[in-house]
């Protein structure tokens, strides 16, 4: 079967050991009940956006947009994607379809026999969302009409008692416990950036006109550097997955408040994706919700959890022994305007004044910009790959420097001449 496509705060982060587990917690007695849905939004002429749910113990990819679907998760664990693709209807519908396909035929080719450990399950989520980029940056390089395509992507991958999440971009993944919607992604965005900097506050940086700018995407250049996070799963949780056309109206405990009122999976998806349009709907709007039970999973305890957790691996954001002078974050482009741009991930004191005088009133509704136009955005390179690349360029600096001298000399040998 296809994959199913399109059709119609600030966190504390904790790291863990990514080798203190070689063995994955029992799957046995664990169930998922898992639905999604997909809308164009209010002003939007095309979806861009796609999901996949598959059960990755027997590769089937499931139907989940009828009505809630019962999982039994194998030892291979199951699969859960968001996807919300840019560069134009043609380029962002094939994008973010591309990234489905491709993720799950990767995961599913590095599956043998027997059942995976942690460190190979987390290894091969992050393979498969590397590999799916190189392979939609070198399709954009073949068909220039796609030039400048490419998909944020949220991949969340369950095994046993466990979740694992792999981000690009800014779509999001939020776990509700307790009647607590807590966001575990966390955003590759400016907005993000300046926040974590002290620069704005998170008020400031929902309500900004530059919020939709994301630092990276798959697809625009032909590396990516994934963030990993992983977090434990207890009975009665529930996973939600969305593109920003729905985290960008919908607030994280009215999430939560919809989860808490209803059971059913797909009217949990219908009612959240209701609201963000009775907002205006400015997105294409994208959820998957899963509702996590059974006796495989231990009941809540105080000690718990909840939140951005990084889980360490080589190759990722989260990779504690990566090289700094390497470039890792590549540079990137804009969702609204297919042509790539390059830019710093962070903005002058001058531009942050002037973000600032944008916003004006925060208690102000005619404050809040209007993104019915605006689709997320990509810019910049990473402080350190900045700095290393201009550090190459000083010896050029310093002939051009040199050849500018000699020429104003003589010019000035000329004129006295003359």
């Amino acid at each position: 079967m296809a994959p199913r496509l399109r059709t119609g705060p600030t966190h504390a982060s904790v790291t863990v050991s990514a080798t203190s587990s070689n063995s994955p917690s029992p799957a046995h007695g664990v169930r998922a009940d898992v639905s999604a849905l997909t809308d164009v939004g209010r002003t939007r002429e095309h979806n861009e956006d796609a999901y996949l749910v598959a059960d990755l113990e027997t590769g089937v990819v499931l139907d989940v947009t009828a009505g809630t679907t019962t999982v039994a998760p194998g030892p291979h664990g199951t699969l859960f994607l968001v996807a919300d693709g840019m560069g134009g209807a043609a380029s962002g519908e094939l994008a973010s379809s591309m990234a489905c396909t491709l993720v799950f035929e990767a995961i599913r080719a590095a599956w043998g026999t027997a059942a995976p450990t942690v460190g190979s399950f987390a290894e091969v989520l992050r393979d498969a969302t590397v590999g799916a980029n190189q392979r939609i940056h070198q399709h954009a390089r073949e068909f220039p009409e796609h030039r400048g395509m490419g998909t944020t992507a949220t991949i969340a991958g369950q095994l046993g008692d466990h979740l694992y999440v792999v981000q690009v971009g800014d779509s999001r993944a939020y776990l509700v416990r307790d009647g607590v919607a807590r966001q575990i992604t966390k955003d590759q965005s400016l907005m993000q950036r300046l926040v974590e900097a002290g620069e704005l506050t998170q008020e400031e940086a929902e309500r900004s006109e530059r919020r939709n700018i994301i630092l990276q995407a798959l697809g625009p250049e032909p590396s990516v550097t994934v963030d990993i996070t992983q977090q434990q799963l207890r009975r009665g949780d529930v996973l939600v997955l969305c593109s920003d056309g729905l985290s960008g109206q919908v607030k994280a405990d009215e999430i939560a408040h919809v989860v808490v009122q209803e059971q059913d999976m797909r009217v949990v998806c219908k009612r959240l994706i209701d609201r963000a349009n009775a907002r205006g709907g400015p997105d294409n709007i994208t959820v998957v919700a899963v509702r996590f039970d059974g006796e495989g999973l231990a009941d809540v305890t105080t000690t718990d959890s909840v939140g951005y957790t990084a889980y360490p691996l080589p190759g990722t954001l989260n990779d504690l022994n990566r090289d700094f002078a390497t470039p890792r974050t590549p540079a990137s482009v804009i969702k609204s305007d297919p042509t790539p741009r390059f830019g710093t991930q962070k903005p002058t004191a001058e531009e942050i004044e002037a973000e600032r005088a944008r916003l004006g009133d925060l208690g102000s509704e005619a404050a809040m910009p209007s993104l019915a136009d605006e689709g997320p955005r990509v810019v910049g390179m990473p402080p350190e790959v900045v700095e290393h690349r201009r550090e190459l360029a000083q010896p050029i600096y310093v002939v051009l420097g040199v050849v500018a001298l000699a020429a104003v000399a003589w010019l000035v040998y000329q004129w006295r001449a003359g």
